[in-house]
């Protein structure tokens, strides 16, 4: 117990030198757009530091595009729709969705060159699909419909020969696939028997043996990633119905961490948790369009969660307002408001002593864990 306690307020003391300094910690980097669309947003990053994710227009119109991680400009068109994440392989995989020959969005593996050779990836008998995660190995998960009325977590054929496997649902009619790791382990979320969204741990095979992941107290729940030692982590309805920030037990006995949130707001989100354990997404007051913010997650539920925007430079005009991705090197991306007014993606890099400082947070955090 005294070790637990030492290792835990050794921890407070590291997230509070952070927290309150007024140095920069990370630098950001303004990702910008494509030609002639103002908004941007990346939303995901691999361990080389390649980008993904779309650009817009102020209409519905949405453009996949691979960044130019130095904010030089080079940014690459990749097609209609959206890029959603990238693998670490030596091609670089990239999926998203795109529009089939009939104007519907249909899961798609993207030419990395932007040379629009991009492959269909099909659905399981409906007309829509979306692809939203790709492992090392090359696996791709997302959903699609099986018919207008339903869609299912699936995992793609990535030839597109249309040999796509129907990953099922907790008793509903509708789940979808968010994040498969580098062992296969596949999570995102289904409806239940009485039609609420549960976060799920998909049985990769098909053969229906899904783990409900439950939630924290409340009627939903959502799990948005899995990192490659198995850890969970997405959004859970707590008993008072507000949305927050969740690491998911992965064998569903129910011993689900919230989260928290920043002081103020009332709801959060856990969008990506990196191989080191560390949590990034985003904190908001519900119903409030506008009132968002990057947060970078106290792993422990007890609330030390970070706001990114006090870790750049308050003179950078900057305000982070989500962060989608964290990569093993601590790299962040996500979408803010740059100091020109407009919605743009960013990349953050953190500096040397930020590394040592979040590498310590994490060993305490490991250790008091084993206590």
């Amino acid at each position: 117990m005294k070790t637990q306690k030492n290792n835990f307020c050794a921890t407070l003391v590291i997230l509070f030198i952070i927290g309150s300094s007024a140095c920069a910690y990370y630098n950001v980097i303004d990702l910008g757009t494509l030609g002639g669309y103002p908004w941007s947003s990346a939303l995901s990053i691999n361990n080389k530091g390649q980008i993904v994710g779309e650009v817009g227009g102020y209409g519905p119109e949405e453009y996949a595009c691979l960044f130019d991680p130095t904010g030089g400009g080079a940014n690459k068109g990749l097609g209609d729709g959206s890029a959603r994440s990238i693998n670490d392989n030596a091609a670089g995989q990239i999926v998203g969705w795109t529009f089939n020959s009939s104007g519907l969005p249909c899961a798609c593996l993207f030419d990395p060159t932007g040379g629009g050779d991009n492959r269909n990836l099909g659905t399981l008998g409906g007309n829509e699909s979306c692809a939203n995660s790709i492992n090392n190995s090359g696996q791709i998960v997302g959903r699609a419909r099986i018919s207008p009325f339903s869609a299912h977590a699936c995992l793609f054929d990535s030839m597109g020969g249309g040999a796509n496997i129907d990953l099922g649902t907790l008793g509903g009619e509708w789940s979808s696939a968010q994040s498969i790791n580098n062992n296969g382990q596949i999570v995102g979320d289904a409806r239940n028997s009485h039609d609420r969204a549960h976060a799920c741990l998909f049985d990769p095979t098909g053969g229906g043996n899904n783990i409900d992941l439950g939630t924290l107290g409340g009627e939903w729940s959502w799990a948005q990633s899995i990192n490659n030692k198995g850890q969970i982590v997405g959004e859970a309805d707590d008993s008072s119905g507000y949305e927050r920030a969740c690491l998911f037990d992965p064998t569903g006995n129910g011993n689900n961490i919230n989260l928290g949130t920043l002081g103020g707001y009332n709801c959060s989100i856990a969008w990506c948790i990196n191989d080191n354990g560390q949590i990034v997404g985003e904190t908001h007051i519900m119903y409030s369009g506008e009132q968002y913010r990057a947060c970078l997650f106290d792993t422990t539920g007890q609330g030390n969660n970070i706001d990114l925007n006090s870790l750049i430079d308050p003179a950078s005009g900057w305000t982070l307002k989500m962060a989608s991705c964290i990569n093993n090197n601590g790299w962040i991306v996500g979408y803010g408001i740059n100091p020109a007014g407009y919605t743009h993606a960013y990349l953050l890099i953190p500096e040397p002593a930020t590394l040592c400082l979040l590498g310590l947070g994490g060993l305490v955090l490991r250790r008091r864990h084993r206590a």
